[in-house]
């Protein structure tokens, strides 16, 4: 080029940049009120409002201190902050919960396979979105005449990650918000800060370092042969515990009975999570080890579990030759169920494309898929059914199927956060009948096939923490459950045999942690303990009932390192 037209252009160019800098300066400023808006609207105390500002200053430097354009940094924070909300908004429509860092670092195939099947539409929606985004961004990168300095950017976004980090410390998440429609950047942005210290100080699993223990390296003693093993089903009771535990709770005649085992005996469970997380139970059933051994990833425990734990009460079933399937009432890829229950050793995982199911099926269609497939399979070889339950899953705000409970009257118990407990009871009545057809069938149809039933609750149901003790707000009832108070905590569990007398009831005490619950099972059934159940029943002999609990969590940890040192847990 020329010499004159090199420097016409420069000065073109130069006043050009003159010319945007003050309609950058605007746009950059919308940009931030923008984000100051979002701030008002979502965020409803003070410390979450200066995690937002911290973490709003910690994208807008980082990405300033790779592209140096202040608009565009803005703008792709702001789209980053937009999407954050509208993802924690949908994990809400889910489980209920805000969306937190920690979703987006366990991500994997499953998790974009269940999104794709429940919202079909998504990848358009993504698509679109996009479309109409990067070409903005685009035009704010021609346009940006704002420039800044890498080494300042950086600073700022260390400066601004190390506030975060000492405020999220300092001040603790108050767990109850997780489930409230609220502070979901500050949520997100404090729980990625406490996620990389625990990864980078604990790792993903809590256990000893190297200890001398070993678990013995022998066989179990043979199965039996002169007494026929009993045919296994446990059922996972959604949200079922005996609510009448709860002073000024009004509830129906013999309403205790739907609770009691064969031996008239009424036996508590202790479970790991309050506020609905199933698959902690289900980790705990399955695994017969503790979802507390992850800390702050207990969250994502199945994710994390899935081809890394394989010890557990289907594979020590495996021995004495029972066939293991799971009846599960929704998607398989649902928090990688189907693939964290395989490598846990169920042969058949039948999820609800398999069992032709709808959104919310009758307990006693899942009764009837079980029995059906006992029919089926039964003369094979013994056989162990997990079957879930779903009729008691929230909400309660309306009378659902109210043809199949035509006899019900409410009993004028109060509502709580418009879910009815009257609701409540009444599905639990319509479950408690469709568990008692089931165990008519079982013996009109299998009149000599042995069995061993086990019915639990998962957790209890969410409105529960609110009239455990009335009058507690959300920082007091997240302290009592932070604190392990077991009245959040307790659900039940309860045995039956049909042409079966249990083999050995001792680990059968009230107040069972659920993680024993696979070991009581073995017992009872009569399939002779492995050198991991045997070890973990002197646990339980220590411990009186508890698990994780137990010595502040130092017989989880010694156990948890003697099922790595034995191959039974990896990469954790």
């Amino acid at each position: 080029m020329p010499p004159a037209l090199a420097y016409f252009r420069r000065r073109w160019l130069a006043m050009l940049a003159l010319e945007q800098r003050p309609l950058a300066f605007g746009v950059l400023g919308l940009l931030h009120l923008a984000a100051l808006g979002i701030l008002l609207r979502t965020e409803d105390d003070l410390v979450p409002c200066m995690a937002f500002v911290l973490a709003w200053a910690f994208l807008n430097c980082g990405w300033l201190a790779l592209i140096r354009r202040p608009v565009v940094a803005a703008s792709i924070s702001l789209v980053t902050i937009v999407v954050l909300i509208l993802l924690s908004q949908f994990k809400q429509d889910v489980l209920a919960m805000s969306a937190n860092f920690l979703d987006l670092l366990i991500i994997d195939a499953d998790t974009v396979s269940f999104l794709l099947t429940v919202y079909p539409n998504l990848k358009w929606w993504v698509a679109g979105t996009g479309a109409a985004v990067l070409p903005l961004i685009a035009l704010f990168w021609w346009l940006d005449p704002l420039r800044t300095r890498r080494r300042w950017a950086a600073v700022g976004a260390a400066a601004s990650l190390g506030a975060l980090t000492v405020l999220s410390f300092i001040n603790p998440m108050d767990r109850e918000k997780a489930f409230q429609s609220v502070d979901y950047v500050s949520q997100f942005a404090r729980s990625g800060v406490v996620a990389m210290v625990d990864l980078t100080t604990k790792g993903l699993l809590d256990s000893d370092g190297l200890i001398e223990d070993r678990l013995p390296a022998v066989l179990p003693p043979s199965c039996p042969v002169a007494q026929k093993l009993p045919h296994i089903v446990m059922v996972l009771d959604e949200s079922s515990f005996d609510i009448s535990t709860v002073p000024g709770v009004k509830v129906p005649p013999n309403y205790q009975s739907h609770f009691t085992s064969f031996d008239g005996k009424n036996r508590a469970l202790t479970i790991e999570g309050a506020g609905g997380p199933t698959w902690y139970t289900e980790y705990n059933v399955l695994s017969g080890l503790s979802p507390r051994s992850f800390g702050h990833f207990a969250e994502f425990v199945t994710r994390i579990a899935a081809g890394r734990v394989t010890r557990s009460l289907p594979n020590a079933l495996h021995q004495c030759g029972y066939q293991t399937y799971s009846i599960y009432p929704w998607l398989g890829a649902f928090l990688s169920a189907r693939y964290f229950q395989k490598t846990l050793g169920i042969d058949h995982f039948l999820d609800a494309k398999d069992l032709h199911s709808k959104t919310v099926e009758t307990d006693d269609f899942y009764y009837k898929a079980a029995a059906d497939l006992i029919g089926r399979e039964k003369g094979k070889a013994p056989l162990f059914v997990l079957s879930y339950l779903m009729a008691n899953h929230f909400p309660w705000n309306e009378r659902w199927r109210p043809e199949l409970a035509p006899d019900w009257r409410d009993l004028g118990n109060v509502s709580v956060d418009g879910h009815h407990i009257d609701e409540y009871l009444r599905r639990q009545e319509m479950s408690a009948r469709a568990y008692r057809g089931f165990v008519e069938r079982l013996k009109r149809d299998f009149p000599n096939e042995p069995f061993l039933i086990v019915r639990f609750g998962d957790h209890q149901p969410l409105f529960a923490k609110r009239i455990i003790e009335p009058g507690l707000d959300n920082v007091s009832i997240g302290r009592q459950i932070d604190a392990g108070d077991p009245r959040y905590f307790t659900t039940y569990y309860a045995i039956d045999a049909l042409n079966f007398r249990p083999a050995d009831l001792s680990a059968a005490t009230s107040g069972l942690d659920a993680a024993y619950l696979p070991l009581m099972v073995l017992e009872a059934a009569g399939v002779p303990l492995d050198p991991t159940f045997a070890e973990q029943k002197r646990i339980l002999a220590r411990c009186k009932g508890r698990f994780y609990s137990c010595s502040n969590g130092a017989e989880a940890r010694r156990f948890n390192r003697l099922l790595i040192d034995a191959g039974l847990i990896k990469q954790l």
